[in-house]
């Protein structure tokens, strides 16, 4: 049937239209159950006993009620009306900054790619009289967690601001952090607090009851349901097994291996993808199987030059396949059409084209940071978020004017300027802060963390993404330079000169299932995906006219005008999906 290549091609093009049809509708083949070590990571993740709170309000007793709970979790933060928090009563967990399903049905909630609906996320109050900072949201909102561990060229860098090179690195910071209630100095009493609690669990509680007992049986491999039968599926591998009975085990073993499973369970946390390895699920990704088309790079092509490839090869097509036959898909939790059609076609040539063709509007230049098929680039722009709220507040031109420290005052104040850390507990955080009125400072993103001594991993990385910034130019080693080349390099890379270009830069976001995270920008100042497509015709103009601080050379390309929003939108909107 399929003997020849030609025939083989048709043959492999119409199951691969099929099987992307069935997914889409939900006809994919069951999957198999999750391994132990992610169920128990997902324990983890929903653990409320680790935080602060719970800590200062149990008396030593692992298996305390804690009566009302920590204020924090009464009521999710929205845009509108307030959500009844999923977790009342209890004390903070990674869910509750990273939500599901909790307000699917909710009136202004919705499905969620494991973020909250926050502009900034509330953390546990640490108030000033008793000794805390008197913090009560963090400088930004909950990046989702959804493909944030993809694998990338150059290795992970996670946060807004790269703080983190592996995600065990993150879960690690974030259970000893402000997030979960503890100050930079309580870092050595937040670890031994979360080994109390994994040493004394009684195996009674709701999560125990669903997640095979006790922490003491579930970790050494011996998981049991209420009836005492054992629970095969959440045998942990040997390598992952703990015996905290051996009195060789340390706390810090302990909680070593509990920020091993919450990242191994959120490291699993994608979009759909098929056996091949690319996405299916939205209307865009069916609408290049339809065609015909490519849905990831081929071998030794990076991925703008498979989305400038992407783009022709629309261009060439002598007949366009629309998604737009209800047999294509349909949405459960998104309110839109399942389609790919006209206006989206048109959206996708705008985000795609990097240059106007007649007029001076039309090309979104988008790709030059939203490459195809992740719709990110992994990098880090200084869009123009910070001045615009910065200046919303203190007026035109003011964070232009705004004397952020060179390399040396930095160094030399460290606490005065960086964010507080276990090495310098007493930092301000005065360039990672939310502006307002009463603080004149603002959050700088990536300065904080490159050349700050407390954030070693990311160095190399770091200095190597500013240099190419600064050159114009990408190179994977020194190897293959001259000499004169490398003292070149060295020269114009020098630590202090990169500082300055490190101001408000902020890692690219992927675009995939936008519909499940707004409100937008690091600082959620951006309510609609239309707003979203404004600023950046703002941004654009600011650029072009130098009244941007040190912002990203890519916005000088954007051209966009009225009609070109509309179209763009709903492109965005073609890369919606129902995430599970």
């Amino acid at each position: 049937m399929c003997s020849d290549w030609s025939k083989f091609k048709i043959c492999f093009l119409g199951l691969a239209i099929l099987l992307s049809i069935g997914v889409a509708n939900g006809y994919a083949e069951e999957e198999e159950g999750d391994p132990a070590e992610i169920g128990i990571g997902e324990r983890l993740f929903l653990e409320t006993r680790f935080a602060q709170f719970f800590f200062q309000n149990s008396d030593g007793d692992a298996n305390s009620s804690i009566g009302a709970g920590d204020p924090v979790l009464f009521e999710t933060e929205t845009l509108g009306e307030p959500l009844p928090g999923p977790f009342t009563g209890q004390s903070m967990n990674c869910r509750a900054c990273h939500l599901v399903d909790e307000h699917l049905e909710a009136p202004g909630g919705g499905m969620r790619t494991y973020t909250d609906f926050a502009r900034r996320s509330p953390i546990p109050d640490r108030p000033i009289h008793q000794g805390g900072d008197g913090l009560t949201h963090a400088p930004r909102n909950s990046p989702p967690l959804v493909n944030a561990s993809l694998d990338r060229q150059g290795g992970l860098l996670l946060h807004f601001d790269a703080e983190f090179t592996t995600m065990e690195d993150l879960v690690q910071s974030t259970l000893t952090g402000r997030n979960y209630g503890w100050l930079a100095s309580e870092f050595g009493q937040a670890i031994s607090h979360i080994a109390h609690i994994i040493r004394n669990d009684n195996g009674e509680g709701e999560l125990a009851q669903e997640f095979g007992g006790s922490y003491k049986e579930v970790l050494r491999g011996n998981p049991r349901d209420a009836d005492g039968n054992l629970m095969p599926e959440l045998v942990l591998p040997p390598e992952l097994q703990i015996d905290i009975d051996d009195p060789s085990v340390q706390d810090i073993d302990i909680f070593s291996r509990v920020a091993e499973l919450i990242a191994i369970y959120t490291v699993d946390l994608a979009f759909s993808q098929d056996e091949t390895g690319a996405f299916n699920l939205s209307p865009f990704d069916v609408f290049l199987v339809k065609n015909g088309l490519d849905r990831n790079p081929q071998s030794g092509e990076s991925e703008q030059e498979y989305s400038r490839r992407l783009l022709k090869e629309i261009d060439d097509l002598d007949e366009v396949q629309f998604v737009e036959d209800p047999a294509d898909g349909s949405f459960a939790f998104h309110n839109q059409a399942y389609a790919f059609g006209p206006e989206e076609l048109e959206g996708m040539k705008i985000f795609f084209r990097e240059t106007p063709e007649e007029s001076d509007t039309g090309a979104g230049n988008c790709i030059a940071c939203h490459q195809a098929p992740n719709f990110t680039d992994f990098n880090f722009h200084n869009t123009g978020a910070t001045q615009k709220e910065f200046d919303a507040i203190h007026g035109d031109s003011a964070f232009r004017k705004l004397r952020i420290p060179g390399l040396f005052k930095r160094w030399w104040r460290h606490e005065a300027f960086l964010p507080p850390t276990p090495q310098h507990p007493g930092g301000t955080g005065k360039f990672r802060s939310i502006p307002s009125a009463k603080n004149k400072h603002t959050d700088l993103g990536l300065w904080n963390v490159f050349a700050n001594p407390d954030f070693p991993k990311p160095q190399d990385r770091l200095w190597q993404i500013l240099c190419e910034k600064r050159l114009g130019r990408t190179f994977d080693s020194f190897e293959h330079f001259g000499k004169r080349e490398f003292f070149m390099v060295l020269r114009k890379c020098r630590v202090r000169k990169l500082l300055k270009k490190s101001i408000a830069l902020f890692k690219t976001p992927g675009l995939r299932d936008l519909g499940h995270s707004a409100p937008y920008m690091h600082n959620g100042q951006e309510d609609t995906l239309e707003d979203v497509v404004n600023f950046y015709i703002e941004s654009s103009d600011l650029a072009r006219a130098r009244r941007l601080r040190n912002g990203a050379p890519e916005l000088k390309d954007i051209r966009l005008g009225p009609e070109d929003v509309a179209p763009l939108v709903k492109f965005m909107k073609s890369l919606n999906e129902d995430y599970e």
